[in-house]
């Protein structure tokens, strides 16, 4: 800046001797005032944030993409990671300041002793998060004795925990084979276990390739159960909380791109988790987004009890000890 002040003052110096050199003639229009110069990305102060390839958290990639964090002042550096267990232990131990979670994952973390807040929610998935089986398995009874491919302690867990639940059965029914969300719906598909817990993109992509392979349960069955938040930890949030609501602008700014130019703004997000154009529109139907009106409809009451629901679930199937009150976790405050 400094250094754009003192050419444009040499400027004007020039041309102030010129026309004391030059005879009379009409008088020159003023000069306009130099505009400021906006802060470089790389000088402003940055957000680390964990995520994971999915879709709902697309509005990151199209915020990212656009450049609406810089439009507010911050550099947001989004850090993928393929699975639920290196994010969570990246962020417990505190390499980056905050990541997308699921909302299950926050007791984990808490009773790892991470004093987490949730600052935002996200989305909530319907068809979005599902189990995929061939032929001769229609329900979730039928998975008794089966190979049933699933990453444990995520969202995946959860639903197949719940489902379990549902019809009168836990995990000791059924032979658990530990695997990638990535890696599960394609290896349902190849014929190594007899059905698979993901969630999309992998879900379509599987299904894709798979003859006979269906939906045999998803988190339809229960709206809220699965869901997603933006997350940081209360030592963050205190030295970086108005960074947290320039990010959180930024999340209604790419909402409203992608409400307003849909095609431009799935790509984005197609792009971002690797998934086929194709594959991703019938992905998309699965899931809601979450604007900020709407989460502030959401923290005044409903997902206060989605929260507790969910908790139940994870104490009824073992996963946890202990769950967080909700009005300990959820923090709506950083909402602009």
């Amino acid at each position: 800046m400094r250094r754009t002040l003192s050419i444009v003052s040499l400027l004007l110096t020039i041309v102030l001797a010129v026309m004391a050199c030059a005879p009379p003639t009409a008088v020159p229009a003023p000069a306009e005032a130099p505009q400021a110069t906006p802060m470089p990305a790389e000088e402003m102060p940055t957000l680390k944030i964990g995520t994971q390839p999915w879709i709902g958290y697309g509005p990151w990639w199209i915020a990212k993409e656009k450049g609406f964090f810089e439009d507010h002042g911050i550099h947001v550096e989004l850090i993928d990671f393929v699975t639920d267990q290196d994010l969570n232990a990246a962020l417990a131990a505190g390499q980056f300041d905050g990541a997308n979670i699921a909302t299950h994952t926050s007791a984990y973390l808490i009773n790892a002793g991470v004093d987490l807040k949730l600052v935002l929610l996200e989305d909530a998935s319907f068809e979005a998060d599902a189990i995929i089986a061939g032929p001769g398995i229609e329900a979730i009874t039928d998975l008794k004795g089966k190979r049933v491919a699933f990453e444990e302690g995520t969202t995946s867990d959860l639903l197949l925990s719940y489902a379990l639940m549902q019809n009168g059965m836990t995990k000791d029914d059924i032979e658990v084979v530990p695997m990638p969300a990535a890696d599960a719906g394609a290896a349902a598909v190849a014929g190594r276990v007899d059905a698979a817990v993901t969630y999309e993109p992998y879900i379509s992509a599987a299904l894709a390739k798979g003859e006979g392979y269906r939906i045999i349960y998803s988190a339809a069955v229960k709206p809220g159960l699965i869901g997603d938040f933006l997350a940081f930890p209360q030592s963050v949030l205190e030295k970086k909380g108005d960074q947290v609501r320039a990010m959180l602008l930024a999340w209604q700014d790419a909402i409203d791109f992608l409400r307003e130019h849909p095609e431009e703004g799935q790509q984005i997000i197609a792009d971002a988790v690797g998934s086929d154009i194709e594959e991703f529109k019938v992905a998309w139907k699965g899931i809601k987004l979450y604007d900020l009106a709407e989460n502030k409809e959401q923290f005044a009451g409903p997902i206060q009890e989605t929260y507790r629901e969910v908790m139940q679930v994870l104490l009824a199937s073992g996963a946890v000890e202990s769950v967080p009150d909700p009005e300990d976790v959820l923090d709506p405050s950083y909402l602009p």
